[in-house]
């Protein structure tokens, strides 16, 4: 699935596309994706006016001239696709390629110039639905959703506060949306393996008892960001031929510390570590023993 990086990229490949362009028509292909569309989704569309694209959490949000939101997920395997005369881009940097088989284009938006912007989804995991805006902070689909960790707001601190008193693993606790908005599997061990910290350490283990951060909360927080940045910077992460808009690769699986490198050796100076992988809550978790404690 698709984490934070991907989808800020994501939105960054499509901002300047869809930022002032009108909807001219819209073709829906399939009554539902991994949801019902709402109803007149097609008809309420049309002739709208996007004012501006902005990311919360792993949702892409486009605000409309008529005060509502097209809210989008991108699910497991949707992707957009920009496509103006002979041109096509695919907006996005993913750990695994992206499908473009046209019987998967489930939404196309055909803009007042003529550009089209497809919404193409194998799985149909992914969904869209409209929310008017005054509604969105209290939407079921918002409303749970935590802090944004490239937020001026996070750090040391804030990490502390969303981890004092919880006995659950901290890498569980990294993943919790209710928590921290956005965080995925790849980079959660990224960041645990830079600071250092085991993921089967007790979230609540980096606080102190009177609440304050200790330097594990203040290295987990700075690893956290420089992770986040550094992967929006590369264009996400990208196998095979799956490109960004400019045409050119994701590039930050190169630099994988952890991920996906089980049996490797550790990178850390001084470790002599190998890269280990357990499962937590269903999901694969690569850390070095050796090092991350």
């Amino acid at each position: 699935m698709p984490e934070l990086p991907e989808v800020e990229t994501v939105m960054r490949g499509l901002a300047p596309t869809l930022t002032g362009a009108r909807i001219a028509a819209v073709d829906q292909n399939r009554a539902n994706l991994r949801f019902p569309f709402p109803e007149r989704f097609a008809e309420r569309l049309t002739g709208r006016t996007v004012q501006r694209l902005d990311r919360r959490a792993k949702y892409l949000l486009a605000s409309l001239d008529d005060d509502s939101v097209l809210a989008m997920h991108l699910g497991m395997t949707g992707s957009f696709r920009i496509e103006r005369d002979t041109a096509v881009a695919t907006p996005g940097g993913y750990y695994h390629a992206r499908a473009a088989a046209g019987v998967h284009d489930h939404v196309i938006l055909h803009l007042g110039d003529g550009t089209r912007v497809t919404y193409n989804d194998p799985r149909r995991f992914g969904f869209m639905t409209l929310i008017a805006s005054g509604e969105l902070p209290n939407h079921p689909l918002f409303r749970a959703i935590g802090l944004e960790p490239l937020s001026e707001e996070f750090g040391g601190a804030a990490l502390a506060r969303l981890m004092k008193g919880k006995a659950t693993p901290l890498k569980a606790a990294l993943l919790d949306q209710t928590l921290i908005a956005g965080l995925g599997n790849i980079y959660v061990c990224e960041a645990l393996h830079r600071a250092g910290l085991s993921p089967r350490r007790a979230a609540g283990s980096i606080v102190r008892a009177d609440g304050r951060p200790t330097q594990r909360a203040e290295r987990l927080a700075t690893a956290i960001r420089e992770v986040l940045e550094e992967a929006v910077a590369a264009g996400g992460s990208t196998l095979r031929d799956y490109r960004r808009p400019d045409q050119t690769l994701g590039t930050f699986q190169h630099t994988f510390r952890a991920y996906d490198r089980e049996g490797a050796p550790c990178g850390t100076a001084g470790c002599g570590g190998l890269i280990g992988r357990i499962v937590q809550g269903g999901r694969s978790t690569f850390f070095c023993g050796a090092c991350q404690h």
